[in-house]
């Protein structure tokens, strides 16, 4: 497998030089970290020291007048024991037969709202309980419509579960709106995901943000409840993050999460019944170069509360510092050539 994406690579130019291929982008992102964690106190061995973080390989481009496609793959999460697909975030094909009309097919984000869901991981540093245990890449389709000239978007999606196990025939439901007005912008959905075949556990996510000159501010709230135990705020996920960026090179933030699950049902594979954990910390980023190609950090976070998962991510009396490097490199650019105007 390893041989076969290594000519792949190397070919990729020459085929692409060849056929004058439409617009094509070739990326490749690393991050690596040096870090201590520890619980209570004592280092947790497995996580401190130097760790390899991210190596994704990214590929965009056009197919013909309508079509493009997108494709990155998480080089690092490749192993024996799991499949080649198990490492790809995406893999779509799009189409857009109108300014308005977008239509894509393939390996998909489940379309769920809040800014800390929405983005990449490589440029997160510590999260909640519920984003570190939600399979948000699944295999699906979609359809969204354009309002107010992009300012806005409805998208509607059928994918696979996040909550999907092998063996099961799950499926989720999602309708998201995306916004963006000036300084504020929104990220907002409403899911019904199978937890078990016709059982469903539903969502509401409301993620906001602002923009305040140099200032952002971010707000998500993530409610879950079954048909059983449907209790506003009783299962949720809240988000915070402070972040301001007074100078083209220096980002300084704060952030805090907050997981709850008081339902005491089976439907939150995420965060499991009676666990209650707060999540608080902050961080700075230095880019060195105008094109922030290149990015160093450094962050600590601190975890309190319960956790009745044993397999969770965040534990009580954890406290997490690390800093490290992110390089995002543009291997290829290919433009499509255009037809030079006839003078009569």
């Amino acid at each position: 497998m390893k041989k076969t994406l290594l000519r792949f690579l190397l070919l990729l130019p020459l085929t692409a030089t060849a056929q004058q291929s439409p617009l094509l982008d070739l990326r490749l992102q690393v991050r690596g970290d040096y870090q201590r964690e520890y619980v209570s106190g004592e280092a947790v061995k497995d996580n401190c020291g130097f760790k390899g973080k991210f190596l994704n390989l990214l590929i965009s481009g056009e197919v013909g007048k309508h079509f493009s496609y997108a494709y990155r793959q998480r080089l690092n999460r490749i192993s024996k024991s799991s499949e080649f697909f198990d490492a790809t975030d995406w893999l779509y094909l799009q189409y857009k037969p109108t300014p308005r009309w977008t239509f894509a097919a393939g390996k998909q984000i489940v379309a769920i709202g809040g800014f800390e869901y929405d983005r990449a991981p490589i440029d997160l540093y510590f999260c909640s309980e519920y984003w570190n245990n939600i399979a948000c890449y699944q295999w699906g389709a979609s359809a969204a419509f354009g309002l107010r000239g992009g300012r806005d978007e409805l998208i509607a999606q059928f994918c696979q579960s996040p909550f999907r196990a092998s063996g099961e025939d799950t499926y989720a439901y999602n309708l998201m709106w995306r916004g963006v007005h000036g300084p504020y912008s929104a990220l907002c959905s409403v899911n019904m995901l199978e937890y078990a075949q016709g059982k469903f556990l539903s969502y509401i996510a409301i993620g906001q943000a602002v923009q305040l000159g140099a200032v952002r501010l971010e707000f998500d709230i993530m409610n879950r409840a079954t048909a059983k135990q449907a209790f506003l705020l009783r299962d949720c996920t809240l988000v915070g993050e402070a972040a301001c960026r007074p100078a083209k090179w220096l980002n300084v933030y704060a952030k805090a999460s907050y997981d709850v699950n008081r339902a005491h049902h089976e439907g939150d594979r995420c965060v499991q019944p009676g666990t209650e954990l707060t999540r608080i910390g902050g961080g700075l980023e230095y880019y060195p170069l105008q094109d922030e190609r290149i990015r160093l950090h450094a962050n600590y976070s601190y975890t309190f509360g319960k956790n009745t998962n044993t397999d969770g991510v965040l534990r009580p009396r954890q406290s997490l510092f690390d800093i490290g490097l992110t390089w995002k490199a543009d291997l290829l650019h290919l433009k499509k050539k255009t037809a030079k105007p006839h003078h009569d």
